[in-house]
């Protein structure tokens, strides 16, 4: 028996209703509101025969701008399959070439570092907006509020707590930079 795999598509643009319909007579497809993303699940031997595969099937009824495994592996790595124009193609080349790279390895480096620039930069713009919450407010009093949000988000259908209650007792917040890890 053929395993399946759920493979996310990331569209360049909102599918028109046409488009979506001329999709799902080759494959079934599950989209979300705007139509920029869809989901799919398809039989293949590995992940990335799954995501070749649907590229082929669908690159000329949809503009697909990425696929990708929706799970993450045993690794916690998702496989990403990136459709790249001749000129990128043909420079990624000629920059693994010269490292004595295969072009996906240098493109995964590329990609991981990106990402690891924006999550510092992520990192760096909450450091600077807690300093100034902490500029106006005591740390317990941060910490409360931030935990009454969270609770309110994490408990739907439940209104949050609005009672002027006073924060618990023995809670000393410590201020360290938060640590982020990454599943690529």
């Amino acid at each position: 028996m053929t395993p399946c795999h759920a493979v996310d598509i990331i569209l360049t643009r909102p599918a028109t209703h046409s488009e979506l319909r001329q999709a799902s007579h080759r494959v079934q497809l599950a989209a979300d509101a705007d139509r920029t993303r869809l989901t799919a699940v398809q039989p293949a031997r590995s992940a990335g025969r799954a995501l070749h595969l649907l590229r082929r099937r669908l690159g000329t009824h949809l503009p697909i701008d990425v696929l990708t495994t929706h799970y993450p592996d045993r690794h916690g790595q998702v496989l990403l399959n990136v459709a790249l124009g001749r000129v990128a193609h043909q420079s990624l080349r000629r920059s693994a070439q010269a490292l004595g790279q295969r072009p996906q390895d240098v493109l995964r480096q590329r990609l991981l570092a990106a990402l690891a620039r924006e999550e510092q930069q992520r990192a760096r713009h909450l450091d600077d907006r807690l300093e100034d919450l902490l500029a106006d407010h005591t740390p317990n009093e941060v910490l409360t509020r931030l935990a009454r949000r969270v609770l309110a988000v994490s408990t739907p259908g439940h209104p949050p707590h609005r009672s002027p209650s006073p924060p618990p007792l023995g809670i000393q917040p410590t201020r360290r930079s938060p640590a982020f890890s990454s599943p690529f």
